[in-house]
């Protein structure tokens, strides 16, 4: 398979209305139809319950797999470069670029699609410098689902591994999504200086009663253990008795060693955010979410992609979804449930146990199964990894989602 050239927003794909629908998502006001639905199956719940194996009606979906969904916290990814000379300094470019991704969400609340075993995105990026980065991502497990995911820019020393495990809960009157997980920024030029990030929890409000709206909450971390530095990042919810500015967050950089503090973070995730020096009352801007630019990711055209793909796996769902025709993805959602359910009694039958194609588990956590076989060189590893994400699946296992007695559209 050739290097994806179809740009991921192009007139007419589902992506394009996902872009478009990408902007701002303070509230959701539900007809009664889709809120009676709602109410029907909260209706069955208990609270504290895990909501990952509750289907939920199409109307709270948004048109996108998880495995797609993650590259909204590469939309910045020319924050991290060039990198800085100083310390302190990149240290401030890893958590700007960590806080540059919340703010890509659609309108309402809505979830993406809970990807299927074996399923995978895979795209890249032509950066203004002249570089390219890559991706991929996989679901290497269903129940419980995980999420593994690789970025690699070479020519600019980038790496990014991570991995996410979604834990739904129902709340009574909201439903959190505890982001279980993390990634690790690694500057391969630099020795292979490492941050840990762990990200903040996700909140749906009001969906008993009231106005619906998404929040993020709880603590974010991001650490660099050679050069001693922490930042603790606080993620406001507006909470029942004390209101708090909208989307706020309050952190602070500091020495992990010895405390001292050396930045403070304010602001919005999805407006401003300022960085304040601990000895004055100062503040620079740290990223504008309002004005920001998304970097364009480059995929496959769906025609072109193997039955695993994100977007080929999804494109009737997703393109039903868009046209708002519930009827018909809830019928395609369902097909894709049912196979894959089908499928994994197959393998069972036979004794077969499914393998992931680009990650392997090491230990509790998963890292791509390939790294060790990236070329050192920032150009060889360029041409290495465009060559071998985009490749064709080389097992059948890998290759054919839909059971051979499958009716699937074509």
């Amino acid at each position: 398979m050739a290097e994806p050239s179809v740009v991921a927003n192009a007139a007419g794909a589902p992506g394009a209305a996902v872009a478009a629908a990408a902007a701002d998502c303070e509230t959701e006001v539900l007809d009664d139809e889709p809120r009676n639905i709602l109410m029907g199956i909260i209706a069955q719940l208990r609270k504290g319950m895990d909501l990952h194996r509750v289907t939920l009606p199409t109307f709270v979906l948004e048109p996108r797999s998880m495995c797609e969904r993650i590259t909204d916290f590469l939309a910045h990814q020319d924050l991290l470069t060039p990198l800085k000379s100083d310390p302190v300094e990149r240290f401030v470019d890893v958590v700007r670029y960590f806080l540059s991704g919340w703010h890509i969400r659609p309108k309402g609340v809505k979830k993406p699609f809970n990807p299927v075993l074996g399923e995978i995105f895979r795209c890249r990026w032509d950066l203004d410098n002249g570089t390219q980065s890559f991706y991929v991502c996989e679901q290497v497990l269903h129940h419980p689902p995980v999420s593994a995911y690789f970025y690699a820019s070479p020519e600019n020393g980038v790496v990014i591994t991570g991995e996410l495990r979604p834990r739904a809960r129902f709340l009574g009157n909201s439903a959190a999504t505890m982001m279980e997980g993390g990634s690790t920024v690694t500057f391969t030029s630099l020795d292979g200086e490492t941050y840990h990030i762990t990200p903040p929890n996700m909140y749906a409000r009001g969906i008993l009663f009231g106005t619906m709206y998404i929040e993020l909450g709880d603590t974010a971390t991001i650490r660099c253990p050679k050069t001693d530095l922490v930042c603790c990042i606080e993620f406001k919810t507006k909470g029942y008795f004390v209101s708090s500015e909208n989307n706020a967050i309050s952190g602070k950089i500091k020495n992990d060693s010895t405390g001292e503090v050396i930045y403070k973070i304010l602001g919005s995730w999805s407006d401003q955010m300022w960085l304040q020096p601990s000895k004055t009352s100062d503040k620079q801007l740290l990223f504008d979410a309002a004005s920001a630019v998304c970097l364009t990711k480059i995929v496959h055209d769906v025609s072109e992609q193997e039955e695993f793909e994100s977007r080929r796996l999804w494109d009737n769902v997703a393109r039903a979804v868009i046209a708002r025709d519930l009827d018909l993805a809830t019928v395609e959602k369902t097909r894709i449930e049912d196979n894959q359910r089908l499928i994994v009694k197959d393998r069972e039958a036979r004794g077969v146990e499914w393998v992931p194609r680009f990650f392997e588990a090491d230990g509790s956590q998963w890292k791509p199964r390939f790294l060790g076989s990236v070329p050192s060189d920032p150009a060889k590893a360029k041409a290495w990894l465009a060559e071998f994400l985009f490749a064709s699946a080389s097992t059948e296992m890998h290759s054919r989602f839909w059971a051979p007695a499958d009716d699937k559209p074509q």
